[in-house]
């Protein structure tokens, strides 16, 4: 089926059946990465330089051995060359149909009964032997704010009667945040420093960040970019968008406080953002889109711009997240992580087509590799909050961890993860791997 009258959204084909298995045993029944999965990253092997890899089960894929194997050619060929190197900015510069060519032939290639298991069995490496990088080298990362739930909770807090500004339901808020602090799950985040003044306090002073923050979100990776003054129109949206990653846009609720008037956040969000490693392409999402969840009738309809039939039928996505936290204590003691809330991707206010066509609205050109962040995704109740600020009622409400140790926000030592999963009846269930990052303590100033 064609782009033209799909709509540019990936379409469910073989790669997705529910009876698929691989020759890579650890594969079948994994719960990420599984032979329907097949997601992109960079990742260096023992004692080699880095290369572009796809995750299989407990393994790596190696796409520069892929790239000049005879058995892979054109279309596929293409997109294995270009995602050979350190980075895979070339294959998402690609056009949609090489880099599906790609993951379809991986596909036949990992069979159970592949003819061709000896030849690609010396291409796989094992994941736990190698280091993973961030995917691409990102441009330009921007963090939307589309979780109106989140974002009613966080209000709330502040404007009781009022707790969505005026312009919340018409347009989709972002703001650019910095691309060069983005790290791969593992990399640690230290603590930042900053400007906080309390509301009882004459004048601010500096120091550690003393309410520091998660906030669960989806990534967003852009593959084909745009010109400047080109815009991407609604319907050609998808076409742009090369797959997702799970996302921690860390905040430091008392700097945030202080300086986002009038311009908004600047350091309280600067130190650190965390994905996982992984771009799970819109390929392997094709079986768990869903519509879009209708707006209240009391909310306005999007502007002409932001509006398609066909994205408000096919735009969301059947992806559920849960947020875990161990402290320091508890990974002495061996005790598990502590399950602090779960969300889903559908309860996100504007769909991921949408964002990326408001984003060059005003001609704003994206390119391959640019990460966009939806915002936090939380819950209507209190079943799935987002960040700690919304948990704990703004450091009001401490939560007790299994050891008796209480958190208001995250403390020296705290390790948090993201984990998220894409499933629909009648698929195998897919997964995103790692978002993971140990808190450690501010510099020294």
């Amino acid at each position: 089926m064609s782009d033209k009258t799909t709509g540019g959204r990936p379409v469910v084909d073989e790669t997705h059946d529910l009876q698929r298995r691989s020759f890579v045993a650890s594969a079948n029944g994994h719960p990420d990465f599984p032979i329907q999965n097949l997601p992109f990253g960079v990742f260096r092997p023992p004692g080699l330089p880095p290369r572009g890899g796809v995750a299989i089960g407990d393994q790596i894929l190696d796409l520069s051995a892929a790239a000049a194997s005879p058995l892979l050619d054109g279309l596929a060929k293409q997109a294995s060359l270009a995602g050979a190197g350190g980075t895979l900015n070339p294959l998402l510069a690609l056009a949609p149909p090489a880099r599906r060519a790609l993951r379809r032939r991986l596909s036949e290639l990992l069979l159970e009964k592949s003819e061709h298991a000896k030849t690609v069995t010396p291409w796989l490496w094992e994941a736990a032997k190698c280091e993973l990088h961030l995917p691409a080298a990102i441009g330009d990362y921007t963090d939307f704010y589309a979780g109106i739930h989140h974002a009613v909770k966080i209000g709330r807090q502040f404007r009781p009667d009022a707790p969505l500004l005026p312009n919340y339901k018409y347009v989709p808020i972002g703001y650019h945040g910095r691309a060069s602090s983005v790290r791969a799950s593992g990399a640690p985040v230290r603590r930042p420093n900053g400007q906080r003044k309390g509301p009882s306090e004459a004048a601010p002073t500096f120091g550690p960040s003393q309410r520091l923050d998660l906030e669960l979100e989806l990534g967003v990776w852009i593959g084909a970019g745009n010109p400047p003054g080109a815009p991407i129109t609604i319907d050609e949206a998808d076409q742009h968008i090369a797959g997702l990653c799970l996302l921690n846009d860390w905040s430091a609720r008392d700097i945030q406080a202080w300086e986002y008037q009038p311009l908004g956040p600047f350091l309280a969000k600067n130190f650190a953002t965390t994905i996982s490693p992984w771009i799970v392409t819109a390929e392997a999402l094709a079986p768990f889109r869903i519509p879009q969840p209708p707006r209240s009738a009391e909310d306005p309809r999007p502007l002409p711009y932001l509006w398609s039939e066909g994205d408000q039928a096919n735009g969301a996505y059947a992806i559920t997240f849960e947020v875990r936290l161990q402290s320091e204590v508890m990974r002495r003691q061996g005790l598990a992580p502590m399950r602090l809330s779960r969300s889903a991707a559908r309860h996100l206010y504007w769909t991921l087509a949408q964002l990326v066509t408001h984003h060059t609205s005003g001609g704003c050109d994206l390119h391959p590799g640019d990460l966009l962040g939806t915002g936090t995704i939380s819950t209507p109740d209190d079943s799935g909050h987002g960040s700690l600020m919304e948990l704990t009622r703004n450091g009001q409400a401490p939560i007790t961890l299994p050891t008796g140790e209480t958190r208001a926000f995250l403390e020296d030592g705290d390790e948090l993860s993201l984990s998220g999963l894409a499933s629909a009846p009648g698929f195998v269930p897919i997964g995103f791997g790692p978002c993971n990052a140990v808190i450690t303590p501010a510099p020294t100033l």
